[in-house]
């Protein structure tokens, strides 16, 4: 196994921002609640401060690069090929619901393509990650996708548009067309967790039809160096800000393709 300084980096201010949370965890009934579009969609002052020591670790090791946070929207830097990319609360709900599925998120792109993602389970003390070229690691393991290769042994993780979400109507065609052929579908409640588990063999595939890009960064170059394949879900090259997503196995990726067509 082989750690650059850079993913050694991204995981110590991951791990610093999760051991923040899980203290936050202990206090949740005094934590600050705010809406941000609907009671549907949250953040708390656990959300602002995990963010904030992401960023100051972050640009200590490179003050140049631009930073993308769910919390502060985008900085610019000098350096406008690089920007990190950080969700410092991936699933805000589960995180005030007591579940332990939640995350720190944490990518570097490279004009405009992700080159090193950690995605870090506080509650559970998961740590996946990866470097483009360097595979992609559950701690210390190496990791690879599914050996499964059919759709109807295939278990699928899906993001549900919820209150303030758009789409919901083509959810349900999704869901009509899917349920009836898969072994089963799981919602985990934070996108990242769900990639990070298609690439560790949990799960076949992922998909979302509006997720934000610090949601999926990280995940993007996890998966891949597992073995998968990530695109939008018209199966077009990946863009960050496009707001879709399809993680998989080679194996399922044309036919969930197909499933998933637009209504």
């Amino acid at each position: 196994m082989t750690m650059s300084p850079l993913i050694s980096a991204m995981i110590a201010a991951a791990h610093a921002a999760g051991e923040g949370l899980i203290a936050d965890r202990e206090r949740i009934a005094t934590l600050t609640i705010h809406s941000k579009a609907g009671a549907a969609d949250m953040f708390t002052e656990a959300d602002l401060k995990a963010e904030a020591i992401v960023r100051e670790r972050l640009l200590a090791l490179a003050p140049d690069y631009g930073f993308l946070g769910e919390e502060s929207g985008l900085t610019p830097g000098r350096d406008a090929d690089h920007v990190w990319v950080v969700d410092p609360l991936d699933g805000t709900t589960n995180f005030l619901t007591g579940s332990p599925l939640f995350a720190v998120n944490i990518a570097l792109a490279r004009q405009g393509e992700v080159i090193a993602g950690v995605t870090y389970v506080p509650a559970m003390d998961e740590l996946f990650w990866a470097g483009t070229g360097s595979g992609a690691w559950l701690g210390e393991r190496r990791i690879h996708i599914s050996a499964r290769t059919t759709i109807g042994e295939s278990v699928l993780g899906v993001g549900i548009p919820f209150a303030t979400k758009p789409d919901h109507g083509q959810f349900y065609a999704e869901m009509e067309r899917l349920t009836p052929r898969v072994t089963g579908i799981r919602r985990l409640g934070a996108g990242a967790i769900d990639m990070a588990w298609v690439a560790c063999g949990r799960h076949d595939a992922y998909w979302e039809q509006s997720v934000s890009a610090w949601d999926m960064a990280a995940g993007v170059v996890i998966v891949r160096e597992a073995g998968g394949v990530v695109t939008d879900t018209r199966g077009n090259a990946l863009d960050l800000m496009n707001g879709t997503v399809l993680a998989s196995t080679p194996a399922i990726h044309g036919e969930l393709l197909t499933a998933l067509a637009r209504v």
